[in-house]
């Protein structure tokens, strides 16, 4: 199909499956150059200081346990509501962004999440603390997937793993970022103006509506044909202006067949994608419990079960955190050649082996616990970033965001659920059992994947999920 042929159709509304797969089509041939660069740094900045707002509540909780006298309880509320919010907003973005489009989504939770913090700094007792950490973890939880929804669907199938991965790796620095600045500003000028910094990325939200256009295949999928050209032919007008060469000729667009459903849930949870979103639920729901699990409770049990200091116990935390970050970078560059499929699956079952050795033979020392749990967070990360970069690639633009959605609450469903059994667990005194029951639930993983997982890599999204 030629692009004069592009502009025809949009003027038939009964061809839009047909333009849809001829704007990835389009995609297809764009070099990856300076735009698409841009593009990922104006969207991963919002995603790194999403990333940098989530940890903050951990470094405020000491000051404000002293200041409002807060018992177990509400120490625990304050810590957790966040993530509930993140589920929350991680269940709702989804199906917004598939109405109204990617881009607003993304901005609107960047300024709901800035106004939070600065509201935040205002709150004198817990409640209301609580409740704005919970909108604020609604805007957290919704952006995330929406921004990798939005990546995904702007990058051409080569090297897609790759430029994706990325991206993704914003969010890992932003928790390491948080850390940093809220270790050196807290005890400075107190928790308020660790919030009040928060605040600043709000004017991210107007370079994502100035810079930032609407995904075309969202345009065309939702019948805004001419709307979707105009911003396909911007695109590749200034792609061309960047290379300074003619772009080559799209490859002829496949054939497509109507839609075979008009989206929502019931489309997601039925018919040919039921399948697919019971597999990648399983596999985000198993990767962030086994990760959690293990993170959330490194710290404690160095201290309570070895009887390390509380320096020693975080650096050895810290290092396996960082283990973890050399995992994503790995996988960044290596999953457009070693498959999406064959990466979760070795990488979840890799991490079993690992907790299973320390569980069964390692676990009565602190230095076997730091090896063999870095072990295990190089395998973790790397197949839970790998998600983010997979579960867009599953589903059609109809329905795109609200399954990355969707993985992303059972991540937080993970989230929650990893340290509470863990604690569980851990309470009985056999701390073996601990990392024996998080090598059971990440073999689960491994053993879904190789069940039921679809290789995506080289393939376009419309010949991926029609």
């Amino acid at each position: 199909m030629t692009i004069d042929a592009h502009r025809a159709a949009a003027q038939r509304p009964g061809d839009a499956p047909a333009l849809a797969a001829a704007i990835g089509a389009r995609f297809e041939r764009l070099p990856l150059c300076r735009w698409q660069v841009m593009v990922r740094l104006i969207v991963g900045t919002a995603t790194f200081f999403e990333a940098f707002d989530q940890l903050l509540i951990a470094y405020a909780l000491p000051q404000l346990r002293t200041e409002w006298n807060l018992d177990t309880g509400h120490t625990t509320a304050l810590m957790t509501v966040g993530s509930v919010g993140m589920l929350a907003g991680a269940l709702v973005s989804g199906r917004l962004a598939d109405r109204v489009g990617r881009v607003k989504v993304i901005a609107g939770c960047i300024a709901l999440a800035s106004l939070c913090n600065l509201v935040l700094t205002l709150c004198t007792s817990p409640e209301p603390f609580m409740a704005i950490r919970f909108v604020q973890g609604m805007a957290i939880g919704g952006e995330v997937p929406i921004a990798a929804t939005f990546i995904a669907e702007i990058t051409r199938a080569h090297r897609r793993g790759r430029f994706v991965l990325l991206f993704e790796l914003v969010f890992p620095a932003g928790l390491t970022a948080g850390a940093l600045v809220a270790y050196w500003l807290v005890p400075l000028l107190g928790w308020r103006w660790m919030f009040g910094l928060a605040a600043l990325p709000a004017v991210l939200c107007l370079a994502v509506l100035r810079y930032v256009p609407e995904s075309p295949r969202w345009l065309a999928d939702h019948g805004r044909h001419e709307q979707a050209l105009a911003t396909m032919a911007s695109i590749e007008a200034e792609v061309e202006k960047i290379t300074g060469a003619p772009l080559p000729d799209p490859e002829p667009a496949p054939s497509v067949l109507p839609p075979q459903g008009k989206g929502g849930l019931r489309e997601l949870l039925g018919g040919r994608y039921r399948k697919r979103m019971i597999v990648i639920g399983l596999l985000w729901f198993t990767g962030y419990f086994v990760n959690y699990g293990i993170t959330s409770w490194l710290p404690t049990i160095y201290g309570s079960h070895f009887h390390l200091d509380l320096s020693t116990a975080l650096l050895y935390s810290t290092v396996t955190s960082c283990a973890g970050l050399l995992g994503c970078l790995i996988v960044a560059l290596t999953v457009d050649r070693v498959g999406r499929r064959a990466t979760v699956i070795w990488c979840l079952g890799a991490a079993a082996l690992c907790l299973l050795v320390l569980g069964l033979t390692a676990a009565g020392t602190a230095a076997g616990v730091l090896v063999w749990t870095s072990l295990s967070a190089v395998f973790l990360f790397g197949c839970n970033i790998c998600l983010y970069l997979y579960t867009p690639e599953l589903f059609p633009t109809r329905i795109r965001a609200l399954g990355a959605s969707m993985g992303g609450a059972m991540n937080r469903l993970g989230i929650i659920l990893g340290p509470i059994v863990v604690g569980a667990v851990y309470a009985g005194g056999a701390i073996g059992t601990v990392f024996v029951t998080l090598a059971a639930v990440a073999l689960i993983g491994s053993l879904t994947a190789a069940a039921g997982a679809e290789e995506t890599s080289g393939r376009s999204l419309e010949d991926m999920a029609p």
